[in-house]
């Protein structure tokens, strides 16, 4: 399978299981289809905190970030690691993610700057193509 090459190599996405949900099958399925696809994965586990997440994906010089969230507390999750990202100038890494989300809190959290959203019955393949598209316009672009 061919690499999806990033900027300076393959894609790099930090996978994370932000706040106080413990099922993680979802985000594993995730981080796996994503390494098939040819991206380099870190997954950070359970119980992160967003300060967490956002010093990870800039450890790692992460291309992306995949929030998985079942908990109800997607629009404080993401708003907390945008800001972050925002406050530590790495606007550049994408945030997308997944999860129980109600669709009426999908467009405000596209307006905050969540790049996508996969809910239930979202494929693998379907992710993967979106990561590897969305990334490469990103990097295109200049962030």
């Amino acid at each position: 399978m061919a690499v999806a090459a990033g900027p300076t190599g393959p894609i790099r996405v930090v996978v994370a299981k932000p706040g106080l949900d413990g099922h993680d099958r979802g985000a594993k399925v995730i981080a796996r289809a994503l390494r098939d696809g040819g991206m380099e994965v870190i997954y950070t586990g359970l119980h992160q905190t967003p300060e967490q997440i956002v010093d990870t994906a800039i450890q790692e010089d992460a291309d992306a970030i995949g929030l998985s969230i079942l908990s109800g507390a997607h629009n404080t999750l993401f708003a907390a690691v945008l800001d972050l990202l925002k406050q530590r100038e790495a606007e550049d890494i994408l945030v997308f993610g997944g999860g129980i989300i109600p669709e009426e809190d999908i467009a405000p959290l596209k307006e905050k700057g969540v790049a996508a959203i996969f809910t239930p019955g979202a494929t693998t393949t379907a992710i993967v193509e979106w990561v590897r598209e969305n990334v490469r316009q990103a990097a295109a672009s200049g962030g």
